[in-house]
C-alpha cells in the first residue's frame, strides 16, 4: 500500500496526529509483530516540502514529485500509486483514483459549516461527495462520524469501518510544571479548555459561564493558537478571569491538566474528542457536553452539562470543587475510559482492514 504523506508538509493538527501515530504504530507492527511481519508492504511517500516532519516521524519514506500541497496530492500521488492501494489518513485523498481508502474523521463541513472557510467548504464538499462513493473503503473514527457520513450521503454505512483513536501517546510526556507558576496559576484553581473560536467547539459558553458571579475567583485557561483578540472579533468578549496560554507542547499541556480542577469541552460537534481523554489519562476529569461523539468516547467516566447552558457549567465545576471524592471517583473512572483507546490496538484494525481490501 502507498500512504499519503502530504500532511508532513503542514504544521501538525489534531488529525495529523491521528495520521502519525497510526502510520508509526503499523510501520513497527509489520516490522516486529509475527503476526504481521512482511504481510503488508508499507510505502509512506512524501512531497519534497515535507522531510522535516516525515524524518521526525521515523518511518522510510520516499520524496516523489514534481508539485506540492493539493496538486501533489490529486496529481502527483496517483501517478506513483499505479498498481498500490493509496491509503490517505487525512480527510483528503485523491479523487481520480479508485484503488484507495481514506478516513472522513467527521462530517463536521455539513454539520458545521460556519466554523470553515468558503474555499475549504466548497474542496471538502466536492472531495468528499465523489472519494466517498470512489475510494473502496472509507475509514472514520467513531460510529457517531460513520452516521454522519451515511446521514450527509457521503459513504454508506457498510463501506465505513470504524477505527476509534488512540490516546496513549500523552503517557509518554513528562509533565512541565514550570508552565503554572508562569501563567500564575494554583493548583485546582482553574479549569483547562482549547482557544478555538470554531463555532462548534463552544468556547463562547465557557467565556459566559465565567462572566457570572459564582465563578470570579476560577480561572478558565484556554490554551491553543486563538487570542483574546480573536475572540472579541468573533464577538465574545474573555473577562479578565480568562487566561490564554498559547500554543504549548505536549510536556506543558500534560502539567496543565494534572493542575487543573478539571477540563471542560462544550463542543457542539466532535468526530471523537481525543482532548477529554488525553485530560483524563493526566488524572485531569472532564465535564463535556452530551453531543456528537463525546459520549460514545467519554462514557461514565465523565460529567456532562448543556451545550447552550452557562449556568450548568458553572454548577457542575462549583460542585467538582466542593466534592473532592466525585472528584477522585471521576479520575479513577477516567483511567479506566483511556485505557480502551491505544494506538497499537488502532493500528491492527488499520491492517486488518488493509489486508482486506488493498492490492
Amino acid at each position: 500500500m502507498l500512504v499519503n504523506g502530504k500532511f508532513l508538509s503542514a504544521p501538525s493538527t489534531g488529525v495529523h496526529r491521528v495520521a502519525a501515530e497510526l502510520i508509526r504504530h503499523c510501520h513497527d507492527l509489520l516490522l516486529t509483530d509475527p503476526a504481521w511481519k512482511g504481510k503488508l508492504r508499507f510505502d509512506l511517500v512524501i512531497p519534497h516540502d515535507a522531510e522535516e516532519r516525515a524524518r521526525k516521524l521515523g518511518v522510510p519514506y520516499r520524496v516523489v514529485g514534481p508539485f506540492r500541497g493539493i496538486p501533489w496530492e490529486q496529481l502527483t500521488l496517483p501517478s506513483v500509486g499505479s498498481g498500490n492501494t493509496i491509503l490517505s489518513l487525512c480527510n483528503v485523498g485523491p479523487v481520480t483514483s479508485v484503488d484507495a481508502v481514506t478516513m472522513f474523521h467527521d462530517a463536521q463541513v455539513r454539520l458545521t459549516p460556519k466554523s470553515y472557510s468558503m474555499p475549504f467548504r466548497i474542496w471538502y464538499r466536492f472531495h468528499q461527495f465523489f472519494t466517498g462513493r470512489r475510494h473502496r473503503r472509507i475509514l472514520t473514527i467513531s460510529q457517531y462520524s460513520r452516521q454522519q457520513l451515511s446521514r450527509f450521503g457521503l459513504a454508506s454505512r457498510n463501506k465505513v469501518t470504524v477505527i476509534p483513536n488512540g490516546v496513549d501517546h500523552f503517557a509518554t510526556a513528562e509533565a512541565d510544571h514550570r508552565i503554572i507558576p508562569t501563567l500564575g496559576l494554583s493548583r485546582g484553581r482553574y479549569v483547562a479548555a482549547l482557544a478555538n473560536t470554531q463555532s462548534h467547539k463552544n468556547i463562547r459558553v465557557l467565556i459566559d459561564c465565567f462572566a457570572r458571579p459564582e465563578m470570579a475567583d476560577t480561572r478558565l485557561v484556554l490554551f491553543g493558537a486563538a487570542t483574546a483578540a480573536d475572540f472579541e472579533a468573533a464577538g465574545s468578549v474573555p473577562g479578565p478571569n480568562v487566561i490564554f496560554a498559547g500554543k504549548v507542547s505536549d510536556e506543558e499541556l500534560r502539567a496543565i491538566y494534572e493542575n487543573a480542577l478539571c477540563f471542560a469541552c462544550p463542543s457542539t460537534t466532535e468526530g471523537f474528542g481525543l482532548p477529554p481523554l488525553e485530560a483524563m489519562g493526566a488524572g485531569c476529569p472532564a465535564i463535556v457536553a452530551p453531543c456528537g461523539a463525546l459520549p460514545e468516547v467519554c462514557g461514565e467516566a465523565a460529567l456532562y452539562a448543556d451545550a447552550h447552558a452557562p449556568e450548568e457549567w458553572a454548577q457542575a465545576i462549583r460542585g467538582l470543587e466542593h466534592n473532592p471524592a466525585l472528584r477522585r471517583k471521576l479520575v479513577a473512572k477516567g483511567h479506566e475510559q483511556v485505557a480502551r483507546f491505544t494506538w497499537d490496538g488502532a493500528a491492527r484494525s488499520l491492517l486488518a482492514t488493509m489486508n482486506e481490501y488493498a492490492r
